[in-house]
């Protein structure tokens, strides 16, 4: 899939463009970028980044970085994408304006959107503005109870099988794999530890099983009170993997809570509950 960062990178073609942040590609946005494909026209997202609600100062819990939903768009067919950087500039433009120098100078033909799609200066530009333009503006109608929204909550609470039904796919998280204490190798179960951006959700504490890299992984998500400590850690055992991770990206599936973070009586203990969950690891299934 090409991505481009101005209008000017991509050919006029005859296009059907799917517009919106698609914060999580949910099962939702899939929705909306599937009708662009189906046109038989040169499938194409215009997507923001920044988010919308973090250029305008609000705050946030991003369920996916820019580049997981660029990997997204493009495992659902789309060809091109467009990304339009979210700054004053493009908060001030008329939506007049936004169709003619960015839909249409690229061929926009088809344009596909959630029902109360917005865009412009003072949110005036919808989609009936936009067939006033002669474009075809296409209504995607909702998926009842799916949003990301609702996602974030489901994730704040641990439940990552619910979050999973409505993606489609199973929550992630996603960092670069960093130096951490490095206690994992000591008790036998070495692990990944990842720095996330800033503004991307995390889900509830607890240990996880999942899979990264194709393989198996056990993960926690807490303070590692244990050893009493106070700062998130986000540290995944990929079971079946030998190799050297630090600096690499790396993308976490998650597909199952399976229990609180706790303190032990003695490490022998939380050794102990550690093989536990490897094993409850290798049994669980993938959610969808």
């Amino acid at each position: 899939m090409k991505v481009a960062r101005s209008v000017a990178e991509l050919e006029p073609r005859p296009r059907a463009v799917a517009i919106g942040t698609f914060d999580g590609v949910h099962l939702g946005h899939q929705q909306v970028i599937e009708a662009a494909v189906e046109t038989g026209l040169v499938p194409t997202v215009v997507t923001f980044d920044p988010h919308p609600r973090l250029a305008l100062g609000y705050g946030v819990e991003l369920l996916s970085t820019l580049e997981r939903r660029l990997e997204l768009f493009a495992a659902h067919g789309v060809e091109e994408a467009l990304v339009v950087e979210f700054d004053f500039d493009l908060q001030q433009l008329e939506p007049e304006d936004f169709a003619r120098d960015v839909l249409g100078a690229m061929g926009t033909r088809v344009v596909v959107a959630g029902e109360t799609f917005r865009f412009g200066h003072r949110r005036r530009g919808d989609l009936a503005l936009l067939r006033e333009l002669g474009l075809d503006a296409r209504a995607v109608p909702f998926l009842e109870g799916i949003s990301s929204t609702e996602i974030r909550r489901r994730l704040h609470h641990g439940d990552v099988a619910g979050a999973a039904s409505m993606l489609g796919r199973p929550p992630e998280v996603e960092g670069t794999v960093v130096v951490g204490d490095e206690r994992g190798g000591t008790l036998g179960f070495p692990t990944a530890n990842l720095a996330v951006e800033a503004h991307l959700l995390v889900p509830a504490f607890g240990i996880y099983a999942g899979a990264a890299l194709g393989t198996p992984a056990a993960v926690s998500i807490g303070t590692n009170p244990h050893y009493g400590g106070r700062e998130r850690k986000i540290e995944a055992f990929l079971l079946d993997f030998e190799g050297d991770l630090y600096g690499q990206r790396l993308v976490v599936e998650l597909w199952q809570r399976l229990r609180d973070e706790r303190a032990f009586a003695s490490e022998q203990e939380l050794i102990d509950q550690i093989a536990a969950d490897v094993e409850a690891t290798r049994r669980a299934e993938r959610p969808v």
